[in-house]
């Protein structure tokens, strides 16, 4: 009977192969099942995800030029009837249509402008924003009364209108809604809270030229709208400002108010107003009116610049983009995100530090404090080191019982974006790698 073949053995080279093969195909399923691997952050020795620096931003040129050529051909710089000046009031009306505009000095002084035309007097109180340039609140101060913090919205940074209606007391006269970065405040609730109670509406649209609520220009929604030129502003003569009204009880007062009391259009050359001198010269109007020549190009850049950076971060872990409201049109005079406190392994200093070294225009926060943390409000030393509203008892405010926790925490935890128009799409996509980057590789 033939015997039956046996199986033959594999070879000790053959099993080495097959074995190596095995291993190494199970070692593939499990890299497979791995997440990839993170890059390494520029501040490790990583490759920088904004691998660009932003571009520079020219700001200026022939039609300024052209402007300052024909000023100098001028018999007269003064503002009153000068050419220059009339320009740039035809030309801020073709972007915020309202009948009273005075063109100022600054826009610190278009907000007193504006205050004193309100009929703000001593001991009555302002609502209005803590994270804000000091400028918002010099004039009310000058007035003698009294600015009254409300809070904010934790990701517009705008006031908040139910904490500003709690604010609101038998003193209140007015309401500065500050439009920060651009972002318009909720207007429709403001102005309903300020129609309900009797108070006057003042926009400070300083950091929100171009702006929209709602599709309509930003400053048209208040009694009175005050602008700023100053240098970083989007639109710029260096330094200077415009405050307009439509109203018939406040538009009419605002050149006097800004030009030392003097009612040009009167005929017995007596001052019936008290004011400082807040002109501005032909030459600063000249700039100006070439600057809003540009200002739709710049306005449509920055909102579309912002809006994709908010559309590229939205739904990274621990960072809120800043919200803006989707029927407006926000102008980005910053950007501004917030690291959510407890999502990442290490705090706000490290991952702007981290942002930074990525090549992203980044720092951190705003301001220090809210301006009632300041040491002239701590103090109340607006005067020579005293106050007199206080010193008369005309109030008994004290800010060092002042708070607003949703502002401090958006100074905390804030981190500031520098957006312009001179940068690409391509370059804020950069910006939004980089905070993507840094936010996957901190999370906790």
């Amino acid at each position: 009977m033939p015997s039956t073949p046996r199986p033959s053995r594999p070879s000790r080279r053959r099993f080495l192969l097959a074995s190596s093969g095995l291993l190494l195909a199970g070692r593939a399923r499990g890299l497979e099942d791995r997440p990839a691997a993170r890059p390494a952050l520029a501040i490790q020795g990583g490759e920088k995800a904004v691998k660009t620096a932003a571009p520079r931003n020219v700001r200026w040129g022939e039609p300024e030029r052209e402007r300052l050529e024909a000023m100098l051909a001028q018999d007269s710089l003064f503002y009153w009837k000068g050419p220059q000046t009339a320009l740039l009031v035809e030309r801020f009306r073709s972007v915020c249509p309202l009948q009273h505009v005075m063109t100022c000095s600054s826009g610190t002084a278009a907000l007193h402008i504006a205050v004193a035309a309100a009929g703000i007097g001593p001991g009555d109180e302002v609502i209005t924003a803590p994270v804000t340039d000091m400028g918002t609140v010099i004039g009310v101060l000058f007035q003698q009364a009294v600015p009254v913090f409300a809070d904010l919205g934790a990701s517009t940074y705008n006031l908040d209108p139910a904490d500003v209606e709690r604010k609101v007391t038998p003193k209140t006269k007015a309401i500065i809604a500050v439009h920060l970065a651009g972002n318009p405040c909720d207007m429709e609730a403001l102005k309903a809270l300020a129609d309900r109670r009797g108070l006057v509406l003042i926009e400070d649209c300083a950091q929100a030229w171009g702006a929209r609520y709602r599709g309509r220009p930003i400053g048209t929604a208040g009694h009175i709208a005050c602008f700023s030129l100053q240098n970083s502003k989007h639109v710029t003569c260096g330094d200077g400002g415009i405050v307009a009204s439509s109203d018939e009880r406040f538009g009419p007062l605002l050149q006097r108010y800004g030009d030392k009391g003097f009612d040009r259009l009167g005929k017995t050359g007596l001052f019936d107003a008290f004011s400082t001198n807040y002109r501005m010269s032909e030459p600063q109007a000249a700039v100006a009116a070439a600057q809003l020549g540009r200002l739709e190009g710049i306005a449509a850049k920055r909102a579309r610049l912002g809006d994709l950076l908010t559309e590229k971060i939205a739904g990274t872990s621990g960072i809120d983009p800043h919200r803006v409201r989707p029927d407006d049109r926000c102008t980005y005079w910053f950007y501004m995100l917030r690291v959510r406190p407890g999502a990442f392994r290490c705090d706000r200093a490290e991952i702007v530090k981290a942002l930074a070294a990525e090549g992203a225009p980044v720092s951190a926060g705003y301001i220090p404090v809210p301006l009632y943390g300041n040491p002239v409000f701590q103090r109340h030393a607006f005067f020579a080191g005293r106050w007199p509203a206080k010193d008369l008892g005309l109030t008994a405010m004290d800010y060092t019982r002042v708070t607003c926790p949703e502002a401090q925490a958006i100074l905390e935890t804030g981190v500031r974006v520098s957006i312009d128009e001179a940068m690409s799409e391509d370059y804020v996509l950069s910006v939004a790698q980089a905070i993507r980057k840094v936010a996957e590789h901190y999370a906790a």
